[in-house]
């Protein structure tokens, strides 16, 4: 009879096998959580990120200068304009008007100037004319002082009567009063030129204060006539238009918008903690939700705020209260943008974005000390209608001052 075959022993060895391969496990998990911690920690020295930010621009209200009613709308929301494009029209028929008084005011001015002018040429001849009158009345009343002297010798002998002495006396005194007339002609005359001159001296029939004054009437009243058409000041796109055909709109109110989308910047908003090592001109890492991870815009540091978001907020908060939570404040970091970036990828007022700033280099300042040069905006387009109001001006003076005119 054969014995009973007893089954092998399992290995002792198994157990310690899987204690192995968790502990090895574990190792691996812990060295490569210490790995990401130290990448992770060595990319906070040189890194400051936030996903608090947002894209910003210039938002260019649309706002005419003047009331009037609406005839016309040249550009709806998403059109791309061009600057001195023409976007609402208002009725200008009473501007026209006010236009046409001024210019004819103006020209009457010149006019009256022009006649001040002519008048000391003729005030001038006046004097001269006086002054001969003068010079006629001094040799009649020599001419009566002679007959007078010549009777007062012969009243002696009888050979002049009393009563033609008497005559030849009225002779001399109307003499006399007619030099004194004609004196008292010289001086009125005289007194007139120079009251005229006081008019004229120093100045042009074109800088006359008469004529300036009705210079600035033509202006204004051009001015009026022409902001009835209401430009784009800059390129842009077109938003949030609010105006519609036949509204009788006031001046200020805001009809459109124009959003410049080539001058574009980034507001990233940096805990406070995080400003300490943040200066101007650092580089900047961003992406926008919009494109996603695979595009990235490189940005610089352009400025910090001034204050925190909640020191301008329309409330600010008020922490002397008795009930108080500390709540970490944020502040506003401006960071342009590449303008070939922003054009190969355009990119929307308002897009979320992430930005991560390279603070490496901490050579920089943390306050501006003068403007940046981007941050001036300007427009050419309200320049042109002052030129086109001094053209009208010149225009409407020469046609009136006459040849040979001061």
């Amino acid at each position: 009879m054969n014995a009973p075959v007893t089954p092998a022993a399992t290995p002792a060895v198994a157990p310690t096998s899987k204690r192995a391969k968790a502990l090895k496990f574990v190792s691996i998990v812990v060295l490569i959580g210490l790995a990401y911690g130290a990448y992770d920690w060595y990319l906070q020295r040189h890194e400051e990120s936030t996903d608090n930010a947002y894209v910003q621009g210039n938002v260019v209200q649309i706002t005419p200068q003047v009331g009037g009613t609406v005839t016309s709308i040249f550009a709806d929301d998403t059109d791309f304009v061009k600057a001195g494009q023409a976007l609402v029209q208002l009725d200008p028929a009473d501007a026209k008007v006010a236009l046409d008084q001024a210019e004819a005011n103006l020209a009457q001015a010149v006019r009256q100037v022009r006649t001040l002018y002519a008048n000391n040429t003729t005030l001038s001849a006046q004097i001269a004319i006086r002054e001969s009158d003068v010079a006629r009345a001094k040799t009649d009343l020599a001419r009566a002082t002679d007959d007078l002297n010549r009777r007062q010798s012969l009243v002696g002998n009888g050979a002049v009567s009393k009563e033609e002495l008497n005559h030849t006396l009225s002779q001399v005194a109307a003499a006399q009063n007619a030099l004194s007339a004609a004196q008292a002609g010289v001086t009125a005359a005289r007194e007139q030129l120079n009251s005229n001159q006081t008019l004229t001296e120093g100045t042009r029939v074109d800088s006359h204060p008469s004529v300036m004054a009705a210079a600035a009437k033509v202006r204004e009243a051009y001015l009026a006539l022409h902001r009835a058409a209401l430009p784009a000041p800059v390129d842009g796109y077109v938003a949030k238009r609010s105006v519609q055909l036949g509204q009788r709109v006031a001046a200020g109110s805001p009809l459109m918008s124009i959003i410049p989308l080539n001058q574009l910047w980034v507001d990233a908003n940096f805990k406070e903690v995080q400003l300490r090592n943040i200066r101007i001109g650092q580089p900047v890492t961003l992406t926008a939700d919009v494109y996603g991870k695979k595009m990235e815009y490189k940005g610089t540091v352009a400025g910090l705020g001034a204050g925190t978001g909640a020191a301008f907020a329309l409330l600010p908060a008020q922490n002397a209260t008795g009930n108080w939570i500390k709540v970490v404040q944020r502040v506003p970091v401006r960071i342009a943008l590449d303008p070939k970036q922003v054009a190969q990828s355009p990119l929307r007022v308002g897009l979320s974005m992430e930005a991560t700033v390279d603070i490496t280099d901490q050579s920089g300042k943390s306050l501006a000390d003068a403007a940046h040069p981007s941050s001036a905006v300007q427009t050419e387009v309200y320049a042109l209608m002052d030129k086109g109001a001094d053209d009208e001006v010149h225009k409407i003076i020469a046609a009136n001052a006459g040849k040979g005119s001061h």
